[in-house]
């Protein structure tokens, strides 16, 4: 993947967050290429990291080994269309992280025989801690596929899907996930304010018992199930609140939240 010319078509927070995760491990500048109609952020990147930089998509495209489509949903196939004749005659890996996007659509929008891969990364790539979902379509090529995990896992943990289909999915998990947590980080941090704690101290206590909650997720040989257990003394306070939570019904509330993102997933594809 080092000769590879990476070319990212959008120049948004995911497109550089990956732009950083790769110089991180010593990918160099001169292979990656940015295309943006903002000439500041493509200014930005330039200054910053020394990568190339355009306004011009169809120049862009020319240099692509890779093309990384990091554009809005709405706009993608107004994007790929002047792109054709560049598409078909290079035929680049295309890497599609626009959330909602069908391989079929993809693939209508695109070259024949157009290797095409769909990523729903998530905004924890941004710190390099992303979890990125992918699908290939009959196009690509093991090499393919491997260079598609290759530019993920430098943001991040990256999963393979079986089904494409299992994409609405993982975008109500992993995609909106992140605003799960945050949703629920912040109102632990107003009930802790509400019970008597100054809101500096409530929000560094908060996130950091997030973080050390996950860290000891992912570092133990045990399900969360069970780490919640030996948490919860009988007639202690964990126990005290759990209660609470499972009479005010907090599985089915999340279970019908994650319904609601799928569904609406669905919709836009």
């Amino acid at each position: 993947m080092e000769d590879q010319q990476i070319v990212f078509i959008g120049a948004g927070n995911m497109a550089t967050a990956i732009i950083e995760g790769l110089l991180a491990r010593g990918f160099s500048c001169s292979n990656i290429w940015a295309s943006d109609p903002d000439s500041n952020k493509l200014k930005s990147l330039a200054t910053r990291h020394g990568i190339n930089t355009t306004e011009l998509n169809t120049e862009a495209v020319k240099h692509a080994d890779c093309l990384i489509l990091a554009v809005k949903p709405q706009v993608l196939q107004e994007v790929l269309e002047p792109l054709q004749s560049e598409l078909k005659s290079k035929l680049p890996l295309i890497i599609s992280i626009a959330a909602g996007i069908s391989l079929k659509t993809l693939e209508k929008s695109s070259a024949p025989d157009q290797a095409i891969i769909r990523c729903m990364p998530n905004t924890p790539a941004l710190v390099q801690a992303g979890a990125a979902a992918l699908f290939a379509n009959a196009a690509c090529s093991d090499s393919d596929k491997l260079t598609a995990q290759s530019i993920l896992e430098a943001v991040g943990t990256v999963c393979w899907l079986d089904k494409e289909k299992d994409m609405d999915a993982v975008t109500a998990l992993s995609g909106s996930g992140p605003a799960y947590f945050f949703l629920f980080i912040e109102a632990l941090r107003e009930a802790a304010i509400t019970e008597g704690l100054k809101p500096e101290l409530a929000d560094a206590l908060v996130k950091q018992t997030a973080l050390g909650a996950a860290q000891l997720a992912l570092a133990s040989d045990v399900n969360v199930s069970e780490l919640r257990k030996r948490v919860t003394s009988p007639g202690g306070t964990t126990e005290a609140a759990l209660a609470q939570l499972e009479k005010d019904d907090f599985k089915a509330i999340i279970a019908r939240a994650v319904n609601q993102a799928k569904r609406r997933s669905e919709e836009l594809a």
